[in-house]
Parts: C-alpha cells; sequence; structure tokens
C-alpha cells in the first residue's frame, strides 16, 4: 500500500486562497511511484515547503491498488520499478477514464523522456530532482486552474533540498541485500539502475562506475564502505536510533 509522507489534510486542486506566496502547490495531491526511498525524500522535502500533500508507491502493484481507491492530482512515476517499467503504468493512465490531471515520468537516464513522452506523459523530470523552483513550475504549467502566485513559478526562491541520510542507508542496505541473494540477469539489470539513479541523487561517482562493472565483488565492498560512512553521518548529524 502506498506511504503517507505527509499527512496534512488537502485542499481541492485550484481552492482560491491568497497570499499564496511561498506555497505554489497549495492543495495539490502528488502519487509518487518511486522505489528509492532517498530520490522520494527530496520529493517529500519539496512538496511540503511548495504546500502539496505527497504519498509514495514503491511498485507498479501498490501504485495500482492507491489508484483504484484515491484519484491524486498529480501521478509521478519512475521508470524503472521491480516489478516492471513505470511507462506501462504512465500508458494506463493515459487511456484511463479517471486519468490524474498530470502524469509525469522521472528516470536518471535522460532517454527515458522519450519513451515517457510516448507512453503518454505530459512531461518529464530528470533524476535527481533538486530545484525546488523548477519542480513548481513544471506542475503548475498544467495546472492552470491553481491560484495565481505574487511571483512567477520560475522565480520562485531555489530551497536547499538535503534528504535523510537515514533514507539513502535504507536505500543501500536493500541493494547490499539483493547483491547478497546472487541476482539473476534480469535482477542486475534492475539493480544496476537503482544503484546508479541512487548514485546521482547522492552525488556519488565511483557508486555508479562500481554499479556499471561487471565485478559484483567490488560492488558489494563499496556498498559496505558507503554504509559505514552513511551511519557515521547519521550519528553525527544526532539522526541515529530513528
Amino acid at each position: 500500500m502506498p506511504i503517507l509522507l505527509n499527512s496534512d489534510t488537502p485542499l481541492p486542486s485550484g481552492f482560491p486562497l491568497a497570499n499564496l506566496g511561498d506555497l505554489p502547490l497549495q492543495g495539490v495531491t502528488i502519487l509518487v511511484v518511486e522505489d528509492s526511498r532517498y530520490a522520494c525524500e527530496a520529493l517529500r522535502l519539496i512538496s511540503q515547503r511548495a504546500g502539496a500533500r505527497l504519498r509514495r508507491a514503491e511498485t507498479l502493484a501498490a501504485a495500482r491498488a492507491h489508484l483504484r481507491v484515491y484519484r491524486p492530482d498529480v501521478v509521478i512515476v519512475d521508470l524503472g520499478l521491480p516489478d516492471g517499467r513505470g511507462e506501462a503504468l504512465i500508458a494506463e493512465l493515459a487511456l484511463s477514464q479517471q486519468r490524474p490531471h498530470v502524469v509525469l515520468g522521472t528516470s536518471g537516464n535522460p532517454a527515458g523522456r522519450t519513451s515517457a513522452l510516448a507512453a503518454g506523459a505530459e512531461d518529464f523530470m530528470d533524476k535527481p530532482v533538486e530545484s525546488f523552483a523548477r519542480f513548481c513550475a513544471t506542475l503548475r504549467a498544467h495546472l492552470p486552474g491553481l491560484a495565481p502566485l505574487q511571483q512567477a513559478a520560475s522565480e520562485v526562491e531555489d530551497t536547499a533540498i538535503n534528504p535523510d541520510p537515514l533514507a539513502l542507508q535504507d536505500d543501500l542496505i536493500r541493494a547490499a541485500a539483493a547483491l547478497s541473494s546472487d541476482p539473476d540477469a534480469a535482477g542486475r539489470r534492475y539493480l544496476t539502475g537503482f544503484l546508479v539513479g541512487l548514485a546521482h541523487h547522492a552525488h556519488d561517482v565511483d557508486l555508479a562506475d562500481a554499479a556499471n562493472q561487471p565485478d559484483l565483488e567490488s560492488l558489494r565492498l563499496l556498498l559496505n564502505a558507503r554504509l559505514t560512512t552513511v551511519d557515521q553521518t547519521a550519528v553525527f548529524s544526532g539522526k541515529s536510533g530513528v
């Protein structure tokens, strides 16, 4: 089932509010279909700052279960997911009578833009998503019913995005566990995509390189080293024991 990341009661899309100023997505509901907790944590922080309400589904199956019950304004679909390709869900939503107002694809591979748009997405977001202003401007461009801002969405001041290092640790632990099970070719392709995307978000060039190498033992050693580093970062930032 989807994981609720922001429990504030949402307002209907386009609900007219005065003085929105720093809340460019006030009342918007978003479903993010994303297997990486770290990547979703960045979107959660942006959405919270923008006044939007965000839920996460980790798989296609969880997203479909959510969409049978709820209708978010925006669905953001990662293209590489544990149980299939995100383009399949995008194509389903494009043909659905209950289509959300906006369907976006996202990937760490810029080539994903072509396949996401071909499947029926309105737009595409390159990973990592780190710009508050760009995220808000992209969504508002496809949600014309929102109340006007005091300034253009593209002129909204960017806010530093610092995801919780424990979210990164969770993703690394998941990847290490998958490696320990000796994944088959399909599992390895998925894991490579997952780790490359995670490396882009964490700005970890060595992890991206290791994920693309055939030597699994080197990748295991690097993951263990990264887990130790993230552990220490969490302790020093006072976030251990969560």
